[in-house]
This record gives C-alpha cells, structure tokens and sequence, in this order.
C-alpha cells in the first residue's frame, strides 16, 4: 500500500530537478551555433515536459493508489509556466528586440507563434489562481478554471508541430503521450 504522505525529500528533489534543464541550457549555450534559437528551444520544450508531466500526475495517481502525488501538481504547473514564461520573454527580447512591428508581423506570418501565444495567455490564469487561498475563494469553478490546462496542452503540442517543418518525430511523440493522457481520462470518465 502506498503511503499517505510524501517522503521529504521529493518535494525539494524534484524542485532542484525542475530547475537542472535551466542550469543545463545555461551550460551548453554558448556552444549553439545560433544561441537565441537553442534558448528558445529548450525553454519551449521544458514548458511542453512541464506540462505533460503535470498532466500525467492525476493517472498515475489513480494507478498506483499514492494519492499524496496530488501535491506535486501545483510545483510542476508552476515550472511548467516558467519555462513557458522564459520561452515567451526569450523570443520577444532576444529574437525581436521589443521589435512590436516585427513582432506582430511574426504573428500574422507564422500561426505557429498565434497557437503558442494563446496557450500561455490560457496558462495565466491558472498560475494566478494556484494559491490555496485562490481554490478556496473559487470553490467548485476552481476546478472548472483549472480544466483549461487540457486545452493548453493540446494548443502547445499543435505549437511545436507546426514549428517543426522536416521530421514530426519528437512532437508526434508528445502529441502521442498528451493523447495516451487525455484518452486515460476519457476512459475513466466514461468508465464512471
């Protein structure tokens, strides 16, 4: 029987290993041939693994019984919003210079970059509304809120898809776990 409580140690273990792609990328930076875009990379997948991670915490929950994973959730949500904040911040300072001419003509030209922007915009609110004292003031639409996540994964996956414009390999790849993870609750829902 799974125990009921976390052991302490993986709450600050996976809160150091949440923060190694960062010190990682940091690291191998400065030997990219184009350094802004491997930023832009490996910031856009962080937040896509965050995510998916995130996603993949209510399944495994539900198999193995260890229904204290639900406390890694919020951690994991939260990197996975940071990634995508950094991913975001990095694309607007560095690839455009604050550039909002060149910007919005990113936009218009590559809906890619529309499909991206609106996932984050969607993940605002669940970052703000992460708090405990947020779920107790929104009560049950807390849950409703916090469901767009489902959509944010979707929208972030179809992201990287579209950016890609040779080999689908690896956002086929997380396209297929964000559809094993979504068909795992379509299953259990209809199961119920």
């Amino acid at each position: 029987m799974p125990p009921s409580t976390l052991p302490r140690w993986l709450k600050p273990t996976l809160f150091l290993a949440c923060l190694a792609p960062l010190a990682w990328t940091g690291v191998f930076v400065f030997a990219a041939v184009n350094p802004v875009e491997y930023l832009t990379h490996q910031t856009g997948t962080w937040a896509l693994v965050g995510l998916l991670t995130t996603l993949a915490i209510t399944p495994l929950r539900q198999l193995t019984g260890w229904n204290a994973l639900v406390r890694l959730r919020r951690m994991l949500g939260l990197f996975a919003f940071f990634y995508a904040c950094l991913h975001f911040l990095i694309w607007l300072a560095l690839d455009h210079g604050f550039d909002l001419a060149a910007m919005w003509h990113d936009v218009v030209k590559r809906p890619f970059i529309t499909v991206g922007f609106t996932a984050l915009l969607l993940l605002l609110p669940l970052a703000v509304t992460s708090t405990d004292a947020m779920m107790r003031r929104l009560k049950r639409n807390w849950g409703r809120l916090h469901r767009l996540v489902y959509l944010v994964a979707v929208l972030a996956v179809l992201h990287y898809w579209w950016l890609v414009k040779r080999d689908v390999t690896e956002p086929a790849i997380y396209a297929a776990v964000l559809a094993l993870l979504l068909g795992w609750r379509v299953w259990r829902r209809w199961r119920a």
